[in-house]
């Protein structure tokens, strides 16, 4: 049985690596010319995908390329004196098993795991589906599919071929995210420098493994902005405006936006879809249900969601018919939980008020200055990622011989594919 998965960042790679020992022949194709490599920001692993991770072998080098970030040094918007808290107690108490790791790392790590039994085409696009699973490129000949997965982000170009366009399942919460690759500047090591004010958060960061350092921007708007997708000055101009004069730290920062190799800039946004599967197709992660880049744990359940799609295709011998709705059952309480946890975490990152700031900075050295017990409870009870992430399970699905199809090429086309 012949798959082929759009995207090769977090979800695509994870999906391909269980659906091949499924015994699925899996295509991955990819728009960018080979794996991204742009800079990228530090996401978090939580316990389940944690746990899968593990089931593939991967931990060891996930672990070796954590940030090692655990200490945040934290000034609020016109303060002197900063907040110090210990990160590694805040991220203990969030979930009894977490890393923090770049995105383009992990990326590479998932990669690398199937790398060998998986048909990986960089460079094209999908253009069309057909309801009997033909797929058109945009540079490779059509070629035919059982199935169809959407794993391309927020912005899937499967999604929009076959569901319709993407304003209709969007739902703006009222930020902003932008990121920059910038020199270490403030010279920081294994440390988070923060500032926060009223409806804007910045900070900065290095990984112990990088020469460099990231700048993440957070802010707060009523209406959503007035740019293009693709007008990468015009989003630089609209997070200078955002920040300027916040404090000399982020001066600094904005200074590099006309010089950095790297830049990041987009919504918050969340993903609202009444189902994920059309006929072949169906989406996961972030492309199905995105519960706010940054702020919603979307990169552990972009990893939960492929393992269980995987899973529960095997379980049902490749039937779409039967896999997608089981996949979509499972998930539906993970990613309520993840747009709720998201809202709530937007509203502690991204102060509204002075009182939030205040907060936040208060919050910070409470649970740094209590001992790792009483620590936890109070995350636990203040927060609903920890709750979630805490709270979430995942099946086991072993890998089934009796799922398997023909690993070859595509019926009258012995090559296997585009070249």
């Amino acid at each position: 049985m012949r798959i082929l998965v759009s995207g090769a960042s977090i979800a695509g790679p994870v999906l391909a690596y269980w659906l091949t020992r499924h015994g699925f022949c899996v295509t991955v194709v990819e728009r960018a010319p080979a794996l991204r490599k742009t800079g990228g920001h530090a996401v978090d692993l939580f316990r389940p995908a944690m746990n899968i991770s593990e089931k593939m072998g991967v931990l060891p080098r996930i672990e070796e390329r954590a940030t090692g970030t655990n200490r945040m040094t934290l000034y609020k918007e016109g303060a002197r004196r900063p907040v110090r808290a210990d990160l590694s107690k805040i991220f203990s108490a969030t979930s009894d098993r977490h890393v923090e790791i770049m995105r383009d790392d992990l990326s590479e790590i998932y990669y690398d795991a199937a790398r060998d039994d998986v048909e990986y085409v960089f460079g094209d696009s999908i253009t069309a589906i057909s309801p009997d699973g033909e797929v058109r490129f945009e540079n490779a000949a059509p070629r035919r599919f059982d199935l169809v997965i959407g794993a391309d982000g927020l912005h899937s170009n499967v999604r929009r071929l076959v569901f319709d366009e993407e304003s209709r399942f969007t739902a703006f919460i009222g930020a902003y995210l932008g990121v920059l690759t910038l020199p270490n500047v403030s010279d920081l090591d294994s440390e988070l420098l923060i500032h926060v004010g009223v409806g804007r958060t910045a900070g900065m960061y290095g990984a112990r493994h990088l020469g460099d350092a990231r700048a993440l921007f957070l802010f707060r708007t009523e209406r959503e902005l007035d740019y293009h997708q693709r007008d990468v000055p015009r989003q630089k101009e609209l997070l200078r405006a955002a920040f300027v004069g916040m404090h000399a730290h982020v001066d600094r920062w904005l200074d590099e936006l006309d010089s950095t190799p790297a830049f990041y800039f987009d919504s918050i946004t969340q993903l609202r879809m009444d189902t994920w599967s059309q006929g072949r197709v169906t989406l996961v992660g972030d492309a199905g249900y995105c519960p706010g880049p940054a702020v919603g744990g979307s990169t552990s359940l972009a990893v939960v969601g492929a393992y269980v799609l995987a899973g529960e295709l095997a379980q049902a011998g490749g039937d779409h018919e039967h896999a997608f709705p089981a996949y979509e059952r499972v998930m539906a309480e993970h990613v309520r939980g993840s747009r709720a946890a998201a809202l709530s975490a937007a509203k502690t990152l991204i102060p509204t008020s002075h009182l939030g700031v205040w907060g936040l900075a208060q919050g910070a050295r409470l649970i740094s200055a209590l001992p790792a017990g009483p620590s936890r409870a109070f995350v636990r009870l203040t927060t609903k990622s920890g709750r979630l992430y805490n709270s979430m399970t995942v099946d086991d699905y072993p890998p089934a011989a009796a799922a398997s199809g023909d690993r070859g090429g595509l019926a009258g086309d012995p090559g296997g594919g585009p070249e």
